[in-house]
């Protein structure tokens, strides 16, 4: 079990907030394979506050979601404390990560995501200020970062103590910089350096491809737990397989095509249920080369697949798939998603790195126009 504050989670498994991909049809989907905690996409504290429309309507909630879990992005305390309070107050929200882990440039550029922690007061007001709006509904905070800017400025466990010593009931840490973005190999051992330098749970994030991934995380790193991004995408049975491991259990059987076909109908429905049958099946298509990676489907059937508009037009290709085709055994443990290349620079704030203090900064800009990611 993983515990949070007061919230207990009986797998120790963590959805990764992914923009555009955990909306509360995608979660429930996971969600009714295993079991976890299933955070939805990143919201902005200030468009919470100024009440922009896009920002609340990313505040929707599966009927069968009854732990609600919310990423926030912010850079202000104010803005963060408030938008907490409300979460907390009108949303029925039981947990709030905080972003402090985002290595896209539009937000690094304006002192965000992954560039934040190098500020090392301004990092530790926003953290007290967001336990401190949570702690009367007795909703546990976390934080999500990086391991640093790049190798020369790294800043996990500065924020890792920062997070401890401003009441945070947890930590996850992807084993990258800013500088990686999704390249290359995460470093599991930067997460068990953080286990060893602070008291609350850490929560390792990073190549976890496979169940046996995460088992072999916390055997090696002391992780109180495990986050998952890129790894179920086109595979929410992952969180089955996770359960299972995470029981004791022996491996499963891995799911035919036929088997496969079965859970993209449901994702078809759920998005359909959630946006409408041809807004959410126009949002199932980037979907669609995940869950046939590595299968036997033809380039025609494929390209059809990729502009589905309904769901009758879903089940009469899904028909043609073979369903007795085995899973691709060449597909486990390797890397879904995005990848790219690593960076020269991060890009970043003109002399954000001149000191590690923050409080004066002056960062409004940083706060607009990136709910969702």
């Amino acid at each position: 079990m993983l515990k949070l504050g007061d919230l207990t989670i009986d797998t120790p498994v963590v959805l990764a907030p992914m923009a555009g991909i955990t909306n509360a049809a995608y979660r429930r989907l996971c969600a009714e394979q295993g079991a976890g905690l299933y955070v939805c996409e990143m919201i902005t504290s200030r468009g919470i506050v100024e009440g922009d429309q896009k920002s609340l309507d990313m505040l929707t909630f599966d009927e069968r979601e009854t732990v609600r879990s919310v990423q926030l992005y912010g850079v202000d305390p104010v803005y963060i404390g408030r938008a907490v309070e409300l979460l907390c107050d009108q949303y029925g929200v039981a947990h709030i990560d905080l972003n402090f882990g985002c290595p896209v440039p539009k937000v690094t550029r304006k002192g965000g995501g992954a560039a934040l922690p190098w500020k090392r007061n301004l990092l530790g007001a926003i953290l007290q200020s967001a336990v401190k709006a949570a702690t009367p509904y007795g909703i546990p905070v976390t934080m999500k970062t990086r391991i640093g800017i790049d190798s020369a400025h790294q800043t996990y466990l500065d924020a890792g103590k920062i997070a401890e010593e401003s009441g945070a009931a947890a930590i996850g840490l992807h084993g990258r910089t800013a500088a990686q973005a999704y390249s290359g190999q995460a470093d599991w051992g930067k997460i068990a350096e953080l286990v060893e330098h602070v008291s609350i749970p850490v929560l390792g994030n990073g190549d976890i491809w496979e169940a046996s991934d995460a088992l072999r995380m916390v055997s090696e790193t002391g992780c109180a737990g495990v986050i998952v991004g890129r790894g179920c995408l086109g595979r929410p049975w992952l969180f089955r397989d996770l359960a299972v491991a995470f029981a004791g259990g022996e491996a499963l059987n891995l799911p035919n095509l036929g088997e496969v076909a079965t859970v993209m109908r449901r994702h078809g429905e759920l998005l359909a249920d959630l946006m409408g049958e041809r807004r959410g099946l126009r949002d199932f298509r980037k979907h669609v080369p995940w869950y046939l990676k590595g299968f036997p489907a033809g380039g025609e059937l494929r390209a059809a697949l990729g502009m589905v508009d309904s769901l009758a037009h879903l089940d009469e290709l899904l028909a043609q798939l073979d369903p007795t085709a085995p899973f691709p055994v060449q597909e486990l443990g390797s890397p879904r998603g995005r990848q790219g290349s690593p960076r020269d620079h991060v890009v970043l704030p003109h002399g954000w790195l001149d000191d590690t203090d923050g409080l004066n900064t002056d960062l409004a800009d940083a706060e607009i126009g990136v709910s969702g990611g």
